[in-house]
């Protein structure tokens, strides 16, 4: 995969300034873009756009569907100019930097459910038919997805174990009853699926009209409770009596945890009894990607390691300890999605633990590596994120990712001390203890790397306080989110000035 010398900025949709207490794929998404031209930059990655839910602390990486789009993300005010006034009652929040997921769910949903009653008793023929063809070209997924979500609804709650054992276990009289018995919900829940790709698409076509490309993310793994695991079974190892996982995901006792990390998801079913990749396996990945490529330029496998070995967890185990390498489906994994999918513009997570294994199947399908620059120092001059030890152009680097503190934050917090602050002021030959995140920013965009990716909060050089994710624990993650006017044009000439100093400005023909 080609990627030109250039530069972007990640930062999650939730994370704009939206006007109803979370950022939408309305005018604020719009406004962002075009504040990213004004900066010189070519990319802009986001994390998965996929529904959350309270039970994950809202976490875009525990979906309960890898296919469904997020649709607290829909602008309302956008709904409101394509069809209809919707009488949106005052929503109460706070112009903060933190998204309160519970209020916005509390307040947005009851106006989506209005919106679809008013769609499909008033919106004319063209607008129907528009729909119903959103709905027959989704079917491999949506039909699934819509009545999941109905039935969790009904049941109150995602583990559809704990559902009647007959819709449970998808027998064809149960799935008829309760498509009857539910429709009106389940209407709902595909009309916000074509509002939101609607939206999506429309900005995503806006961002490659101004040189911009977006950058998604694919989890590699799904959880248990959600419609994934419900409609396809056969694809994980799941116990044939209890239908639940045999073993789960995580990764092996490390420097930062003695127990390891045990994630819980469920593990994929990679071959068959001949021992080949699994058909059915295979056939969900590629839909998946295929997907995803759609409403996207380029998509970061998260956990790429997993794809050459991965930790398998006895599901009992309440820890990783116990758990075992077992090898993945390694590069016939990428010779079968290029033999349906063609070119594949993915990205390789290649972070944790990664082995010479690893590393030869990312280079053997060329695929782009990342290298973190917050990862580099340990007082070795030989550490594998140093620019000066990156080996070739096909990286990309970022000064921290969604799970690493911003870049002043960690400089200027406790995870260094100042004999480490030294030293990384030597090695980027400075004397300047002010505005780090700028000097970072320009130790990435100055390396060799082809594509250098910064999180907005490291632009705007913020603290710890507005960090996006803490790895190892659950509440208060996900939430940060920009007050309006914070990507100035004065802060945008900035970076398009160091765009341009280090070559990596967006020369886009529609570059102003």
């Amino acid at each position: 995969m080609d990627i030109k010398r250039s530069s972007g900025v990640l930062l999650h949709i939730t994370s704009l300034p939206g006007s109803y207490g979370i950022g939408t794929l309305g005018d604020e998404a719009f406004h962002f873009a075009r504040q990213l031209q004004k900066g010189g930059q070519s990319y802009w990655q986001v994390l998965p756009f996929t529904p959350v839910s309270p039970v994950f602390e809202y976490s875009p990486y525990a979906s309960k569907s890898t296919f469904a789009g997020n649709f607290l993300l829909i602008s309302l005010d956008k709904l409101k100019k394509k069809w209809f006034e919707i009488d949106i009652k005052p929503f109460v929040f706070k112009e903060d930097n933190f998204v309160n997921f519970d209020e916005v769910v509390k307040h947005k949903v009851p106006v989506l459910k209005e919106a679809a009653d008013l769609f499909f008793k008033t919106v004319k023929d063209d607008d129907i038919k528009a729909y119903e063809f959103f709905c027959k070209e989704s079917k491999y997924w949506l039909d699934d997805y819509a009545l999941f979500s109905a039935l969790a609804e009904h049941f109150k709650t995602d583990y559809w174990l704990d559902w009647e054992k007959p819709i449970a276990m998808r027998r064809p009289e149960a799935i008829k009853k309760w498509r009857e018995k539910l429709k009106s919900n389940i209407d709902f829940y595909k009309f916000v699926q074509y509002l939101f790709f609607i939206q999506w698409s429309e900005l995503k076509e806006y961002c490659n009209s101004l040189g911009i490309k977006l950058i998604g993310d694919i989890p590699i793994y799904i959880t248990f409770e959600g419609a994934d695991a419900w409609v396809h079974p056969e694809i994980f190892q799941l116990d044939k009596k209890s239908g639940k996982p045999e073993s789960v995901s995580g990764v092996p006792p490390d420097y930062f945890s003695v127990t390891g990390q045990r994630w819980g998801n469920p593990l994929y079913e990679w071959r068959d009894d001949k021992n080949k990749l699994n058909k059915a396996t295979m056939e969900w990945w590629a839909n998946r990607i295929q997907h995803l490529n759609r409403f996207v330029d380029l998509v970061r496998i998260d956990h790429f390691r997993a794809l050459e070995s991965y930790w398998s967890i006895p599901a009992n185990e309440v820890t990783a300890v116990k758990g075992k390498w077992v090898k993945g489906p390694g590069i016939a994994f990428f010779k079968a999605l290029k033999k349906k999918l063609g070119d594949l513009p993915l990205i390789a997570e290649d972070l944790g633990e990664i082995t010479p294994e690893v590393e030869k199947l990312r280079d053997d399908v060329n695929l782009p590596g990342m290298k973190v620059l917050q990862f580099a120092f340990d007082f070795s001059n030989d550490n594998y994120y140093l620019p000066h030890n990156y080996k070739n152009r096909n990286i990309i680097v970022y000064t921290g990712t969604h799970d690493n503190n911003t870049t002043n934050g960690w400089f200027y917090g406790s995870e260094i001390d100042d004999k480490m602050r030294q030293y990384i002021l030597d090695y980027i030959d400075s004397t300047n203890f002010r505005d780090f995140h700028w000097q970072f920013i320009k130790l990435a965009y100055s390396s060799v790397a082809n594509l250098v990716i910064i999180p907005a909060q490291d632009v705007l050089g913020y603290g710890e306080e507005f960090r996006m994710n803490r790895p190892g624990t659950v509440t208060n993650n996900w939430k940060w989110k920009l007050k309006y006017n914070s990507f100035t044009d004065d802060l945008m000439s900035k970076l398009k000035h160091t765009a341009e100093m280090y070559s990596r400005l967006n020369m886009d023909k529609n570059q102003k």
